[in-house]
């Protein structure tokens, strides 16, 4: 276990855990649960995301053995075959309003055990979560070819005029019996919902009529793979047409090794509407340049052109040294979608090497860091408002609209709030534009304490501000609170002076603060004031509204300060 542990680890992989059904179980729902449950060991690996060449056995393993060189990395081979005598996929013109891209290919005399197949299954559920989406981009259907005989035709029809037998029913059903058939399904019917309002729905069949599939929710049942399936055809339909060629890439790569004739596959005949026709799958090998000495640099070793192009060969890209030793030409094979830029290569010949053998260095550049002046300046006054005896909250920066409109009095447009498209809760769904909602709903979350209860919090608002980059800007706010029988307005202008004092800002109109008699929806009539300071208005203080109060679920009058600091910075 250990040394594979660290075989994972010098191939950029991760060994999350060593466990077992009847650990997984006893974990989750107690020993009684788990007995009865296999014993037989499990390793939890971590791929990268972009590693679908992972996501199964054959992928690993095969992997692993070339990185150890065991094996030299397979070459595979696509058989078109005789004019007339493959396989074709029609597509036609009503499926370009729902899924109008289909891609498709045959492995020929295969071999299927009982891990095989749970392993071909598995594989194709791990690409439908993870580069399919949810099946959203991709939808991946396999098929036992002789069940069938070509052409196929994918297409689109309304709902009422297909009916066929769902794999693993008994019965045949319409495609709109089919959805509510699915709709308590626990794994199908979070894919209802990528058809189910369309007029149409995509549905392949044979020459015969036959239902192959209908995607992206289910195969017909007269198409099962068993494990006596000898030939498939496997078809991939999507909205996204490279991210289902690379999926029937990854399929037919990892699988081919089970055929006769090991890593060939057959290709098929795609037919556009337009007439045009494809072969798939492409299965195409491309060769990239990159130069030694840029790859030795990014990783910061020194390695010779001839053996950085073997530590590349070990991870699957076949490499070798070209024009007087200062190019390497690599081969990328068709199970490597993930390498898109030179930077990935670069990654690979860092993990070859074995991140561990790096040698750390001292950087080159020398550089002095610094605290943010904005960030130093709160930090500041966090100390002094904590010494003036008020007690630090942290409150979310997402608050419902009530919190920041309706219950301080005003409209939602007139906050210029940003709001969130499509917020999870009714609690979060825009961003704060001021902190005093955040500080009421902290108190009447601790009513129980005994009071006074002085809270402030120096955090960051959002408003909209078209003139920036990202169209909004946040600002820099302290927000103080006091919470008592009487309302203590006093306690908290003698804050607001304690706060001019430590900033060394005197109460005068030339160059230092005022303030001016004002009104606030969110105020007491009569008891709020504007603060100005360094020739503008930076905020507010005063006694809270009654109303805002009891908005808050509050009995007690309190009085608060709500200020912007970064004029002071």
């Amino acid at each position: 276990d250990e040394e594979f542990d660290e075989l994972c680890f010098e191939f950029g992989l991760e060994l999350d855990e060593i466990t077992s059904e009847k650990d997984i179980i006893s974990k989750e729902k107690g020993e009684e649960k788990a007995k009865g449950a296999s014993d037989v060991v499990l390793y939890k690996i971590d791929v990268p995301a972009n590693r679908y060449d992972l996501l199964c056995l054959e992928g690993l393993v095969r992997g692993l053995q070339v990185f150890k060189e065991r094996i030299n990395l397979p070459r595979f081979e696509k058989i078109v075959p005789a004019e007339g005598e493959g396989q074709r996929l029609i597509i036609t013109e009503q499926t370009a309003q729902i899924r109008p891209h289909a891609v498709a290919a045959v492995l020929r005399n295969i071999t299927f055990t009982k891990d095989r197949y749970d392993s071909f299954i598995d594989l194709q559920e791990k690409l439908h979560q993870n580069i399919c989406r949810k099946r959203a981009l991709v939808a991946i259907g396999t098929h036992d070819l002789d069940t069938i005989t070509g052409p196929f035709t994918f297409t689109a029809k309304a709902p009422s005029e297909i009916k066929f037998k769902p794999l693993n029913q008994s019965q045949e059903y319409t495609a709109s019996q089919i959805m509510d058939l699915y709709r308590t399904d626990s794994h199908l019917r979070h894919y209802l919902h990528l058809i189910e309002n369309k007029p149409r729905y995509p549905i392949i069949y044979d020459s015969n009529g036959v239902v192959l599939s209908m995607p992206p929710i289910i195969n017909g049942d007269h198409t099962k793979i068993t494990l006596n399936t000898r030939n498939v055809f496997i078809e991939c339909t999507g909205t996204d047409i490279t991210k289902a060629k690379i999926v029937l890439d990854v399929i037919v790569t990892m699988f081919s090794e089970y055929c006769e004739k090991p890593f060939t596959v057959e290709a098929v005949e795609v037919v556009y509407p337009n007439g045009k026709t494809h072969i798939y799958p492409e299965l195409a090998y491309r060769t990239e340049k990159v130069k030694p000495e840029y790859i030795n640099k990014k990783v910061g070793i020194s390695e010779t052109p001839s053996s950085l192009a073997k530590l590349l060969t070990r991870m699957c890209l076949k490499s070798h040294v070209t024009g007087n030793g200062n190019h390497l030409e690599v081969e990328i094979p068709p199970t490597r979608a993930d390498i898109i830029h030179a930077c990935d290569i670069v990654e690979d010949a860092a993990i070859a090497y074995g991140y561990n053998n790096i040698q750390m260095v001292i950087p080159k550049t020398y550089t002095i860091a610094n605290q943010l002046p904005l960030n130093k300046l709160a930090e500041l006054l966090r100390l002094d408002l904590a010494a003036a005896g008020f007690t630090e909250a942290l409150t979310f920066a997402l608050c419902s609209q009530e919190d920041i409109a309706d219950k301080l009095g005003m409209d939602i447009s007139a906050t210029n709030a940003v709001r969130i498209a499509n917020p999870k809760t009714a609690e979060f769904q825009v961003a704060r534009t001021t902190l005093l909602p955040g500080l009421l709903k902290t108190i009447a979350a601790n009513r129980k304490m005994p009071l006074p209860l002085k809270l402030f919090e120096i955090s960051d608002i959002v408003v909209k501000d078209p003139n920036t980059d990202v169209g909004a800007r946040n600002y820099r706010h302290l927000c103080a609170i006091y919470y008592n029988k009487s309302p203590g307005f006093e306690i908290i202008h003698g804050l607001l002076d304690r706060v001019m004092q430590v900033l060394e800002v005197p109460p005068n109109e030339e160059n230092g603060y005022t303030i001016k008699a004002a009104e606030g929806t969110a105020f007491f009539p009569g008891r709020c004031a504007e603060v100005f300071a360094k020739g503008q208005s930076i905020g507010k203080l005063g006694v809270v509204h009654p109303d805002v109060i009891t908005k808050f679920e509050l009995t007690m009058p309190c009085s608060v300060l709500e200020i912007n600091i970064e004029p002071f910075v």
